[in-house]
C-alpha cells in the first residue's frame, strides 16, 4: 500500500487484519484453535501463506499483543477482546455459509432499487 514518504513512521501503521490478509488469515485460524500452539510451517501449511512470510506476520501479530509465543509455538493471546472477535468472526462466516444462496445472494443489483431514505433527498 503506498503511503506518504514524508509522514511516513516506520512501525506505526495499523496492521491490516482484513480477510485474505495474512495477518488476517492465521489470526483468524489461531483463534478457531484457541489454546493450541503452532509452529510458522504448521501454520504456512493450514492457512496456505508462504512460509517466508509467516514469520514476520507471526512478529507483527505478537508486536500488537494478539499473539502469544513460546519457541517453537505460536498461539492467540489470552485476552476477552480476541475471544469476542473469534466469536464474531465465526459467527459472520456461519451466517454467510447458511444464507449465501439466499434470495438477495442470487439477485444481484437488488438494492439498486431501494428507496433513498436519507434527509438529504
Amino acid at each position: 500500500m503506498p503511503v506518504d514518504f514524508e509522514t511516513h513512521t516506520p512501525g506505526g501503521s495499523r496492521l491490516d487484519l482484513s480477510e485474505g490478509s495474512n495477518a488476517g488469515e492465521i489470526l483468524k485460524y489461531l483463534l478457531e484453535n484457541r489454546g493450541v500452539g503452532f509452529t510458522p510451517a504448521e501454520l504456512a501449511e493450514a492457512t496456505e501463506i508462504p512460509r517466508g512470510s509467516v514469520g514476520p506476520t507471526l512478529q507483527r501479530l505478537e508486536d500488537a499483543g494478539l499473539v502469544r509465543h513460546k519457541e517453537p509455538y505460536w498461539a492467540a493471546a489470552e485476552d476477552d477482546r480476541l475471544a469476542a472477535a473469534a466469536a464474531a468472526i465465526i459467527g459472520i462466516e456461519t451466517t454467510a455459509s447458511r444464507f449465501s444462496d439466499d434470495w438477495y445472494a442470487t439477485n444481484e443489483g437488488w438494492e439498486d432499487d431501494l428507496p433513498d431514505l436519507s434527509n438529504e433527498a
